[in-house]
């Protein structure tokens, strides 16, 4: 008889675990609070425009392609991916803004232009994080993270040294770069995983390599187009999925998850419980005090990754020369870190960036307007006002009109605040955070809240709170490494099937 599955959030790390285990022979159902699926990936669209509620950075493309491949499927059979060029470009003030291209030989000559002699250590920066970019996606964000033993084969403990743990980003890059524009674009990507350069390990410079060397991509007609391919494979798989359930109490006896009950009041028995939503969530209010591993002050003393000022804003006209992504940089890096993670506070003179797909997507927009989705990253918990909200949305409008000589204000047609308030009623997100937990050396691997739940054997957990991390390939790579072990621990079984291959098609 085949075990019943039940997995809580159809996210990407709750999507991922129930095509993995659905492929492995169980039955496969999935619970989302939301009446639309994707988690924070989900999509609205409103007086014409159609916008993406979260994610907007499309990294490491063949760990998509690698999850599609696995259920005999590719990328390109979902969506249609493009190459930005140049990938994304930076103000840093008044007359200085970067393009950073797609094309190697041109980034290696800027490099050299802002700072001689600068390429060959952007040359040895890659090919490091080239390295720590296939070790740490084969190797470090694959394993469960039970124990300090998952980490204690030797050729692993080898590596770790090579993918510098131990030496933080900001020394690492200080060390082959003066140039103050260039120490900003290589130490820009880890601003959001919950900790200054100064204290993220430098493993984290695998992002440049993705960032810088892989490339940055967009799927046309949305990021929502990857769930749409996801939820696919899944209903292919036989995956039945509820929205608009949101689970809100879990039955246990003798250390086993028997059912869980839904705000419908419906009752759903099973054998396997897979938690997707948010950890501290369900830990703290889901689960019976019995059943929690976890302490409240555990939780208090976590370092959070940032929240976000989200704002969705449709225009009624185009803005010249704005490229698809664009980073506002020209105020006091430092400073803006400071207040998102040491002393958290709303910001004195904060970065932000913006998103404008229809530049790359006319489909996203009516013809001849625009679509721009403005994001400002704050520290989690911070007292989240409707005036606050207003002074920062005409603080980067301000910003935004003194670098491109557009005012959008007088241009708006429609305009949505997203922020702390919001990701906690519609993700119960623990202290409003928008990333998860924070990628500190303390709260890396193992040091992580557990996959496994101690105190109920058969409840997982997987997302961006446990392992690997957030962010969508963390999130995928954790529902296929959560999968793993739940087949592993039911049944004896080394690993999950071996996949049907495909050729690899994003590049």
């Amino acid at each position: 008889m085949q075990q019943q599955v039940t997995v809580v959030g159809a996210g990407f790390a709750g999507l991922s675990a129930a095509c993995y285990l659905a492929r492995e022979g169980y039955r496969v159902r999935i619970l989302e609070k939301n009446p639309d699926l994707g988690g924070r990936a989900r999509t609205f669209e409103a007086a014409g425009f159609r916008f993406d509620m979260g994610p907007s950075w499309y990294w490491m493309p063949e760990v998509f392609e690698d999850f599609f491949n696995d259920f005999g499927s590719s990328a390109a059979e979902h969506y249609t991916l493009q190459r930005l060029d140049p990938s994304y470009e930076i103000y840093f003030g008044p007359g200085e803004r970067m393009e950073v291209p797609a094309n190697d030989a041109e980034l290696f000559a800027l490099f050299e232009r802002l700072e001689p002699g600068s390429s060959a250590n952007l040359r040895k920066f890659l090919s490091e994080a080239a390295y720590k970019y296939r070790v740490g996606l084969g190797e470090f964000v694959r394993k469960p993270g039970h124990s300090i033993l998952d980490f204690a084969d030797l050729r692993v403990v080898r590596a770790a040294f090579k993918l510098q743990m131990l030496t933080d980003m900001a020394s690492y890059v200080r060390k082959l770069f003066r140039h103050p524009q260039l120490r900003q674009l290589l130490e820009f990507p880890v601003l959001f995983l919950g900790a200054t350069p100064a204290k993220t390990p430098a493993l984290y410079s695998l992002m440049n390599y993705a960032d810088l060397s892989l490339g940055t991509w967009y799927p046309l007609g949305g990021m929502f187009k990857i769930i749409e391919g996801m939820v696919a494979v899944a209903k292919g798989l036989g995956v039945t999925i509820h929205p608009g359930a949101e689970v809100q109490k879990v039955v246990s006896q003798g250390g086993q998850v028997k059912e869980v009950l839904t705000a419908d009041g419906q009752r759903y028995p099973t054998d396997v419980l897979v938690c997707g939503a948010d950890y501290h969530h369900f830990e703290q209010e889901v689960l019976d005090p019995q059943d929690r591993v976890y302490s409240p002050a555990y939780w208090e003393k976590r370092v959070m990754a940032p929240s976000s000022l989200l704002f969705y804003v449709g225009l009624d006209r185009k803005v010249p020369g704005i490229h698809h992504h664009t980073l506002f940089f020209d105020a006091d890096f430092a400073r803006h870190a400071h207040e998102i993670y040491e002393e958290p506070a709303w910001p004195a003179d904060p970065l932000f960036y913006v998103c404008a797909p229809s530049v790359t997507d006319p489909s996203v927009a009516p013809a001849g307007q625009e679509n721009l989705f403005f994001l400002l990253p704050l520290a989690a918990d911070l007292d989240d006002t409707d005036e606050a909200r207003e002074r920062y949305w005409n603080l980067m409008c301000e910003r935004f009109a003194l670098r491109t000589g557009i005012d959008i204000r007088p241009h708006v047609v429609y305009r949505r605040a997203f922020a702390h308030r919001e990701f906690k009623a519609d993700y119960h997100a623990y202290r409003g955070n928008a990333y998860g937990l924070a990628n500190t050396l303390g709260q890396t691997a193992f040091l992580k809240p557990k996959l496994r739940s101690r105190k109920l054997r058969n409840l997982w957990y997987t997302g961006q709170l446990t392992t690997p991390g957030p962010g969508m390939p963390p999130s995928i790579i954790s529902g296929e490494v959560v999968a793993q072990d739940i087949h592993r621990t039911l049944t004896g079984a080394k690993g999950l099937s071996a996949p049907t291959p495909n050729p690899k098609t994003y590049a």
